[in-house]
């Protein structure tokens, strides 16, 4: 099963290998407090599209066409993560304030993609 939370939000007994998705490391967070197994910047979007999503100027509907299509370059890590996800629970942790609408979302289901396949 692949989960995702906050940074914030209490780590959990169920959450299994966590890794934090973010480019940047959360703030307010000392790298020793947080309870996570790696820190997978590969799989953050780029700078670019990131700024341009918080910004307004991209939809969540195009940041996720254009953030797949970045996940589409990043084919080892995915896979390796797709596989941990088959094995036991995976949690994708991020710092972004809006739950409803980010990219751990997206990259979730990118794995659980490459999970069902």
């Amino acid at each position: 099963m692949i989960n995702w939370k906050r940074v914030y939000d209490a780590p959990a007994e169920d959450d299994g290998y966590r890794v934090l998705v973010d480019r940047l490391w959360p703030r307010g967070i000392k790298k020793c407090d947080l309870a996570c197994d790696e820190w997978c910047k590969t799989l953050a979007p780029s700078t670019e599209l990131r700024k341009a999503f918080h910004s307004g100027t991209l939809d969540f509907a195009a940041f996720t066409e254009q953030y797949r299509a970045e996940l589409a370059g990043q084919r080892e890590d995915s896979k390796r993560l797709a596989a941990l996800a088959k094995t036991q629970n995976l949690t994708l942790l991020y710092a972004a304030k809006n739950s409803g609408q980010n990219h751990a979302q997206v990259l979730a289901a990118w794995l659980g993609d490459m999970v069902n396949a």
